[in-house]
């Protein structure tokens, strides 16, 4: 019998967690084995390598260095050709441009063996983009390459889907949002910013990559929304806070926008309007820190203007989102009849209110 094999390229702030996740559940998902890749022998990386491999991962690095590895106690059990062309799933966690100039057409020649290559971020031309909950329908066994969007993509994405789309297909007659990111990461010590600092308007017609990785997302279902976006920096490591801002064709009112956001599981509502508590909730109750619903809506923000412009602010849980469409892709690629079922083991890790 085959065995179902996920590799994960990289152990960084997606990557980690979901070398974790995988590890835990993957009696509940229909995983046999979980191996990761670390490119770099570093000492300082040592005790999280060791904890993963201590959850039954297993570690994967370049041929060139197993020596490096095994200097500083690390017991690499695959080469990196190995580890992969072993697998079922790969999953790409290391950011664009790292590795890789074309992961595509690194991956390409493992195509015959993998079932499926996730890549994550702004990967463009990696595969059809990705987001749980928004596109599923039209992922077919022909896509054995996926791009997973971006985390204040899935944001976006799901508050279009759930607000507008849900209501009709033709109902959102403009969407503009505004992402306020944090810098960086808790975990790392690169790129933090001195104040808030803004961002270029790299795309005419979408403004930033936010809202054009958005539309390109709803264009595998065939429709064309107008979406623009601009973002910025604050000096900040807690959670990226997004504005928004979507004129419906449809009349609505406060109540019925709640009450559409309620009903969507990967939608949890706040009374909180700090970053800093929405992500103590999520350190605290979290899988491995994280949430995983796509957005966390300020519901006292919410306010409908001449009964439909609908304004707010929300929480991205970053790396949550994304890690979840990870999951989903691939259990899907692993379990084509029974993912659906499978995935709904992680109900548990969703949150109605935070």
């Amino acid at each position: 019998m085959e065995r179902k094999i996920v590799h994960i390229v990289g152990t960084g702030t997606i990557g980690e967690p979901l070398i974790g996740i995988l590890c835990e559940q993957k009696s509940n998902l229909g995983i046999d084995e979980i191996t990761f890749h670390k490119h770099t022998p570093l000492t300082s990386d040592k005790p999280k390598v060791q904890n993963l491999i201590k959850k039954g991962a297993r570690l994967s690095v370049l041929e060139d260095r197993i020596d490096d590895f095994k200097a500083i106690g690390l017991e690499p059990e695959f080469t990196m050709e190995e580890a992969i062309a072993r697998s079922s799933v790969v999953i790409d966690c290391t950011p664009k441009g790292f590795g890789h100039s074309n992961k595509k057409k690194f991956y390409e020649k493992y195509a015959d063996k993998v079932k499926g290559f996730l890549a994550q971020g702004s990967e463009n031309n990696f595969g059809k983009k990705y987001a749980r909950g928004i596109n599923d329908h039209v992922i077919t066994k022909e896509d054995q390459f996926l791009q997973i969007v971006s985390c204040n993509t899935h944001n976006l994405a799901c508050l279009v889907n759930t607000i507008a789309l849900s209501i009709a297909p033709d109902n959102l007659l403009s969407g503009k949002f505004v992402c306020i990111r944090r810098s960086n990461d808790i975990s790392q010590t690169s790129s933090f910013v001195p104040a808030p600092t803004i961002n270029d308007h790299s795309d005419n017609t979408y403004g930033t990559h936010h809202a054009r990785d958005a539309a390109e997302l709803f264009k595998t279902m065939n429709l064309d929304l107008n979406l623009f976006s601009s973002a910025l920096k604050v000096n900040s490591q807690y959670m990226h806070v997004v504005w928004f801002n979507l004129e419906l064709k449809e009349i609505t009112d406060k109540e019925k926008v709640l009450e559409l956001l309620k009903q969507d599981k990967r939608v949890a509502l706040t009374e909180h309007h700090s970053a800093n508590t929405v992500f103590s909730f999520g350190r605290d109750q979290g899988q491995y820190g994280r949430i995983l619903n796509q957005t966390v809506v300020v519901e006292d923000s919410i306010n409908v203007k001449n009964g439909n412009e609908v304004t707010g602010f929300c929480f991205t849980p970053q790396d949550g989102n994304s890690i979840l469409s990870s999951i989903a892709a691939t259990v899907r690629f692993l379990n084509p009849h029974s993912y659906q079922d499978k995935i709904n083991s992680l109900s548990n890790f969703f949150f109605d209110r935070v």
